[in-house]
């Protein structure tokens, strides 16, 4: 039996491993380089504005009540879980604003009173994704892949299975909607997959039961709870942090991992090594080129996904046009994710795309901001690319590209509300780029969210989460197996847990 485990990475991902190998009896102990747990889901208080500075959808209730419940808990009794109405307001380029409500009867509603015919189109659409999504639960999610049986499980739906992985999401939901709001309603999650529409399997049409089905809720004090919720987990089960302390290598000896060693020159000793930091600086980074799995031309032709400017804002007086949260789409987002993708295009200047998200917390979390203010935050999708530079947040000054992506999309949310005066009632402004998250989080590239959903970076496809050449070193968070976001992040760890024991079964374990 293993007596000591190191995880590398205070993240979700970390904290959410370190707390099921510490309940398996094994002594414990996290190495993160920043001061503060949370890793990407991070929060900073500025002026009286507290900011989520990282994940901002609380999707996938089932993952997070599965994930507590292995330590007898419930999500309910951790977290102050408000139901949203509606889950977002979507702000078309023309027309306007659209309430989304969760509920597929509302759903349903909303869509017949927009295209005629679509609301019994959408109960079947919504039919589809419950049944996707609990396939992918039981054979896809919660699975290291290190057997057949998944696949072998699912004999009888190969052909649907291959339809889903071949056509696109968009060219899917395509086939059932006319109207261009409805197609963005149902394929916006291709973006928190780090990707894109058109290269996203239209297996991922699964995450409209999350939104739509299931419904849209809010932990109260934001993501900074979910990670305070893990952080007195880890200590309830005996876990040791140790803070501000950067690894610079997995320590080995032959094909064994031996702990990690410190920036600093010291040694953490373990019999089991986890890295939850990014995959390819774990890889290329933390080992030498005898020890790589995956070296750098495995990521050469990889999709790194999406990088993001963030902008927070604290703003004097109301926004009533803005719900908790807001999608401002383009009418053609074709172009928007052109130029994240594939670089600049003549009418996207910044490289930025003009298709945001907006959240506005404060309608919700009166703790978020002084009385009488507004919290927003600010999502841009840009490239995956360091050069597009820092924000302010932790340095004095944003690069010039920051800056002016996060002026002009400020100008954008001022347009949306209608309010000419909105820059003139800032009082907190904040930002992060590319080159933070690589700073930050040792990000590949830049990307903040993690290696895009396509075909080839999903599922199996996607990696594996143990080492092929040190037996006792394993790979957790939204850079591996099964993929990004923070219920992904808690069922990477139980996945772990599943390698560690030995358990090559698909589905959930029992609690």
């Amino acid at each position: 039996m293993t007596q000591s485990a190191v995880v590398i990475g205070a993240g979700i991902a970390g904290m959410a491993t370190a707390a099921l190998l510490a309940r398996e009896g094994m002594d414990t102990t996290v190495v993160e380089q920043l001061p503060t747990v949370g890793g990407r889901a991070g929060s900073e208080t500025v002026d009286g504005f507290r900011f989520d500075t990282g994940p901002s959808w609380y999707l996938m209730p089932d993952a997070f009540d599965h994930f507590f419940g292995l330590f007898g808990k419930r999500a309910d009794d951790l977290l102050d879980l408000v139901p949203l109405t509606p889950a977002y307001r979507l702000f078309p380029e023309r027309g306007e604003p659209i309430d989304v409500t969760s509920g597929r009867k509302n759903a349903a509603a909303l869509f017949e009173s927009i295209e005629p015919g679509a609301g019994d189109k959408l109960r079947a659409y919504l039919d589809s994704a419950a049944e996707t999504y609990d396939l992918a639960t039981q054979n896809f999610l919660y699975t290291t892949f290190s057997s057949p049986a998944p696949l072998k499980a699912l004999r009888g739906n190969y052909r649907r299975l291959a339809r889903f992985l071949a056509e696109p999401l968009d060219r899917f939901a395509a086939r059932s909607f006319a109207d261009t709001r409805l197609r963005q309603m149902l394929t916006y999650p291709a973006v928190f997959l780090s990707s894109r529409p058109e290269r996203t399997p239209s297996m991922y049409h699964l995450l409209s039961h999350t939104d739509l089905t299931q419904g849209v809720r809010y932990p109260q004090g934001g993501f900074a709870a979910v990670t305070d919720a893990l952080y007195a987990l880890c200590l309830e089960q005996g876990v040791t942090f140790r803070l501000g302390a950067e690894v610079a290598a997995i320590a080995y000896s032959g094909r064994r991992a031996t702990g990690v060693t410190l920036i600093d020159g010291l040694t953490v000793p373990a019999d089991l090594v986890v890295s939850c930091a990014d995959l390819h600086h774990t890889e290329t980074r933390l080992l030498p080129q005898r020890k790589r799995t995956y070296r750098e031309r495995y990521f050469a032709p990889r999709d790194p996904g999406l990088g993001t400017v963030l902008v927070m804002l604290g703003v004097e007086g109301a926004l009533p046009r803005l719900a908790h949260h807001n999608f401002l789409f383009s009418e053609d987002w074709s172009e928007d994710f052109d130029a994240v993708f594939d670089g600049p295009v003549p009418s996207r200047p910044l490289g930025a795309s003009r298709s945001i998200y907006v959240c506005k917390p404060s309608a919700t979390d009166p703790s978020v901001a002084p009385r009488g203010c507004e919290n927003l935050f600010i999502l841009v999708p840009v490239p995956a690319d360091e050069a597009v530079g820092h924000g302010d947040m932790y340095r004095g000054e944003a690069s010039e590209q920051v800056r002016r992506i996060a002026d002009a999309a400020v100008e954008q949310v001022a347009r949306v509300c209608g309010d000419d005066g909105l820059g003139r009632r800032v009082v907190v402004k904040r930002t992060l780029g590319p080159a933070d998250f690589a700073e930050r989080y040792h990000a590949w590239s830049g990307g903040s969210i993690g290696p895009a959903h396509t075909l080839r970076q999903s599922a199996f496809l996607r990696g594996r989460n143990r080492s092929r050449k040190l037996g006792n070193l394993y790979y957790a968070g939204a850079t591996t197996v099964p993929g990004v976001g923070v219920p992904m992040c808690l069922i990477s760890a139980e996945n772990v847990l599943k390698r560690v024991r030995g358990d090559r079964s698909s589905g959930p374990l029992d609690a």
